[in-house]
């Protein structure tokens, strides 16, 4: 097994990309083409998000934005025929009214084989319930916006990592009528956004998600939920990538984060009348990405990801995991 600090990266908080180095040998390689692969070690780059966390939902006040799912990636040289197990993590369900509740944290994605250095992304942290912090995970949930006091973001990067996976999740506070949850944490280097202090009067921000380039083009994945609001206050903007907005005023839900990129669902918000009960939106599905050299693709897959060859001219094939499979290299 590898070093897993020298055999992986993570986004996140200005962390930087670190490889494994390829062994040398004399001789001539011999790369395979179509199916049974090369008969040396090929160079596989991973991507592995995890499910986001859900929005929670709100009773006469307003609720945090859940957490982006666990961002992590790698790049390691795999055996010819290692079977490589993917598993898909789903978001976590928003939180609902009644009962009121805190959002549900996301389920974790993760790689996986002989050989490998296993890499395990966790589900992003729910948002908080009134007067409930917010969850812990990949990123953190936004804490609840209620009165008095203020409730804390969950914590990110939890299980820790190195780098780090994920981010904390912003404070929510209020004043009477006027409350706001915070926004749940993404994998960018930014934490959720807090709501403004004293008076609670805008919601915050959901944290901004990564760009990554392994499927040709840079996407961005991962963002935070945003916080819901009450009264007066506003609500909060779901972070770049995937995350939901937060509810405000109404008994709707908050928005749900987006399928396949990890992003937190919005917190909810209400009017103050207990016949206007806001749910949280669901975190969104994760996501696990591979890419190889065009000439090392064997074909052997599970799980029907989608595959696409000489992604941006890298000449390299990427399949994107939208739910658990395997790929034999």
């Amino acid at each position: 097994m590898r070093d897993l600090i020298n055999n992986f990266t993570t986004s996140g908080k200005g962390s930087t990309n670190i490889q494994s180095r390829r062994s040398k040998s004399f001789g001539y390689q011999v790369l395979g083409f179509g199916a049974g692969g090369g008969v040396g070690p090929v160079s596989i780059n991973f991507l592995v998000i995890a499910g986001g966390g859900g929005g929670g939902a709100a009773y006469n006040s307003a609720a945090g934005g859940g957490g982006a799912g666990g961002y992590r990636t790698s790049t390691q040289d795999v055996a010819a025929e290692t079977a490589i197990t993917v598993t898909v993590g789903d978001g976590g369900g928003g939180g609902t009214a009644p009962p009121q509740i805190s959002g549900s944290q996301g389920a974790s994605s993760a790689i996986s084989g002989t050989g490998l250095t296993t890499i395990t992304s966790a589900g992003g942290g729910g948002g908080g319930y009134r007067n409930d912090e917010g969850g812990d995970g990949g990123s953190g949930g936004g804490g609840g916006g209620e009165t008095p006091g203020t409730r804390a973001g969950g914590s990110g990067d939890t299980p820790s990592t190195s780098p780090s996976q994920g981010n904390d999740g912003g404070s929510g506070t209020g004043t009477p009528n006027n409350y706001a949850g915070g926004g749940g944490g993404g994998a960018a280097g930014a934490v959720g956004g807090s709501t403004t202090s004293p008076s609670g009067g805008t919601a915050g921000t959901g944290g901004a998600g990564t760009a990554s380039s392994i499927t040709g083009s840079p996407v961005v994945r991962a963002g935070g939920g945003g916080g819901g609001a009450w009264m007066s206050s506003t609500k909060g903007d779901g972070g770049d990538g995937g995350g939901g907005a937060g509810a405000q005023n109404t008994a709707s839900s908050g928005t749900s984060g987006t399928v396949n990129t990890g992003g937190g669902g919005g917190g909810a918000g209400t009017q103050g009348n207990g016949s206007y009960n806001g749910g949280g939106g669901a975190g969104g599905k994760g996501v696990v990405i591979l890419s190889v050299p065009d000439a090392s693709y064997t074909g052997t897959t599970t799980g029907s990801p989608t595959v696409a060859t000489d992604v941006g001219g890298t000449g390299r094939t990427s399949m994107t995991f939208t739910g658990s499979g395997s790929y034999t290299a």
